[in-house]
């Protein structure tokens, strides 16, 4: 049996417990069965911002007459190009993990799959490991429903469609969440027919008034509440037979199929049956606030414990794990902090804390401030129709609960709202610091001001 002080399952988010632990000494074994880097890097958040930055420009490109700038002729994306520029950078990446450690003393590599066969003790099916300390973090892959027909196609997950073989004229997506609205908004704007199904709301747990303005604003037409029957493939196009939210059969035909309806725990196969550790019903791995297995010296982070999907979650996680096992924190459970998270759809949408509807639930007394992207300096410069800054403010102490933004620079716009969350800043010190006139933060503060306007009505 070879022995390590340190033992990971997945070199995705993983890493963060591969290269710190070895720099102070650390003997560590990493097994990884499909291409180092994990999700993100390989099929997930590096390469669909890779395709979805150049679709934006385009886009931008298509919206100049109303200021009004003209172009002689249409902008062209060499999809081609673009797609072979990502990959060959998210392959540059990747194979660079295992050269690094290839090059470090204590740090074994495993392009290989793993099991425990006993509490404390994996299989690669020749040889057996063990390790004081043993990270479980092998992520998720797509969930893949059971339609009659579908499994006998040749459909798409997220993987191939950062990676076609050739660029599709039509493409039809089952699902409406982050990866449909992603990638099918960069689709679309390649020129690619682009038609969305889905038997729920689309982008289903966000707030409702992002839902709303995101369907006044979708970037390609997605058919909401349908009910799929069969999924057939003949002649190289896929046809999608359902009922619609008006109970009418509908036909839809495309040259591609994506499959994008949600995601299931990497657990199955890890021999998880033969050790003490637990899983939900939907199979992801139980922790407690230590993030510790109910098997002890067994740990799990990040997408594979089902508590956030985030690349950013599991980097904060695999810290916390450094800094508790390894490094100079006390022994202190997980604290996170306010979670963002944002869609990089067209319009862009990011989101923090509690949803209108959740405080509504849970009966939290709020303050809300909704100002629009028109309604401010920096709109009337960009002729904005659409977009907004949403803060959920608490009644109580006056601090923000929650945060929905939709419109351009979402992403980056929430930061400023989400550094106060973290600092507990209240609802006067957003609106006692000066902002820069015209920048676009000043639609925050202006939300801000809707709710300090909400709060002086109340007074009365």
């Amino acid at each position: 049996m070879k022995e390590y002080d340190i033992i990971v399952i997945g070199a995705g988010a993983g890493t963060k417990l591969v290269t710190p632990p070895s720099k102070i000494g650390k003997k560590v074994a990493v097994f990884e069965k499909e291409t180092p880097g994990g999700t993100c890097l390989n099929r997930g958040c590096i390469p669909s911002k890779m395709v979805i930055y150049p679709s934006e420009l385009i886009r931008m490109a298509a919206d100049t007459e109303k200021f009004p700038v003209f172009f002689k002729e249409k902008p062209v994306a060499d999809v081609t190009q673009i797609f072979k520029r990502v990959n060959e950078t998210v392959k540059s990446d990747s194979d660079s993990i295992p050269i690094a450690y290839e090059k470090n003393p204590n740090i074994d590599y495993y392009p290989k799959e793993v099991r425990f066969i006993d509490s404390r003790i994996l299989s690669d099916g020749k040889d057996t490991y063990t390790a004081k300390h043993i990270f479980v973090v092998t992520g998720t892959r797509p969930n893949i429903p059971d339609i009659p027909g579908l499994k006998n196609t040749p459909f798409w997950t997220s993987r191939e469609a950062l990676s076609p073989d050739k660029f599709p004229k039509s493409l039809i997506i089952i699902g409406a969440g982050f990866i449909s609205l992603e990638l099918g908004a960069a689709y679309k704007a390649y020129g690619c027919e682009v038609t969305g199904l889905t038997r729920t709301d689309v982008l289903r747990t966000a707030d409702g008034e992002i839902k709303k303005e995101l369907n006044k604003h979708l970037p390609f037409p997605i058919e909401s509440h349908y009910q799929i029957e069969q999924v057939d493939f003949k002649d190289g196009i896929f046809t999608v037979t359902g009922i619609n939210e008006l109970g009418k059969k509908t036909i839809h035909s495309a040259e591609r199929l994506l499959v994008a309806t949600g995601i299931r725990p990497n657990t199955d196969n890890l021999g998880l049956e033969n050790t003490k550790i637990k899983t939900n019903a939907n199979g992801y791995i139980q922790v407690d606030d230590h993030l510790e297995t109910a098997e002890p010296g067994i740990y799990a982070f990040g997408d594979v414990t089902g508590r956030y999907f985030f690349r950013h979650s599991a980097n904060f996680e695999g810290e916390y794990l450094f800094d508790l096992l390894y490094g100079k924190k006390e022994n202190q459970p997980i604290n996170y902090p306010p979670m963002p998270e944002a869609v990089f759809t067209h319009p862009q949408i990011a989101s923090v804390g509690f949803t209108e509807e959740e405080l509504i639930l849970k009966q939290i007394p709020y303050y809300k401030g909704l100002n629009p992207y028109s309604s401010s300096a920096t709109g009337m410069a960009r002729m904005s129709s659409s977009g907004f800054v949403k803060v959920l403010v608490s009644k109580e102490t006056e601090q923000v609960l929650g945060a929905h933004i939709i419109g351009e620079e979402a992403a980056n716009l929430i930061h400023q709202i989400l550094l106060g969350m973290y600092l507990n800043a209240k609802l006067d010190d957003y609106l006692g610091m000066i902002y820069i006139h015209p920048a676009i933060s000043e639609i925050t503060r202006n939300a801000f001001r809707k709710v300090k306007e909400e709060k002086l009505k109340g007074a009365k």
